[in-house]
């Protein structure tokens, strides 16, 4: 009977080391399948190039958006010499619908920070080019802090009068 139980112990002891390596072999297995499936399914997620950046930025400046009019509004403009009276439209390109929904909802807020801005302009700021693009940039910055939900994506001076 001692022989018999010798004789099982190694085959006993045998089983273990083979479920040891069976179970480190799985182990490895699994580990290289999710190191291959990270390099392979996270390769999609890899910086773009320059030239793909500045395609996609293209693309997006020549795709339109949803714009609201704002109708004619005279302001009175800073002149030491005299009375001088902006007339101007605006239409504003939002970026999605719901963005053209919430300038519709917010317009007196819109209208009002258009005026003071403008209202605190001078004659020889608005009378040039420069003067004019400077004015799109304020007021998108200022409309992009007004707005919750979206942005301003540009301005268009439908109208504009400086007299």
């Amino acid at each position: 009977m001692a022989k018999k139980d010798a004789a099982e112990q190694p085959e006993g002891g045998g089983s273990k080391k083979k479920l040891i390596i069976i179970i480190a072999a799985v182990v490895v297995l699994l580990i290289g399948v999710g190191v291959g499936a990270f390099l392979f399914l996270g390769g999609e997620d890899e910086k773009i190039s320059p030239e793909q950046e500045q395609a996609e930025l293209e693309k997006q400046a020549r795709q339109v958006g949803p714009m609201v009019s704002i109708d004619t509004f005279i302001v009175n403009i800073i002149d030491d010499e005299e009375s001088r009276y902006l007339k101007a439209s605006i239409t504003i390109e939002v970026n999605t619908p719901e963005t053209a929904m919430e300038v519709s909802e917010r317009m007196p807020q819109i209208k009002d920070a258009i005026l003071l801005l403008v209202g605190n302009k001078t004659f020889s700021e608005l009378q040039d080019l420069q003067g004019k693009i400077q004015l799109r940039a304020e007021l998108i910055n200022r409309l992009n802090s007004i707005l919750l939900n979206g942005k301003v994506k540009r301005i268009y001076f439908t109208d504009f009068v400086v007299q």
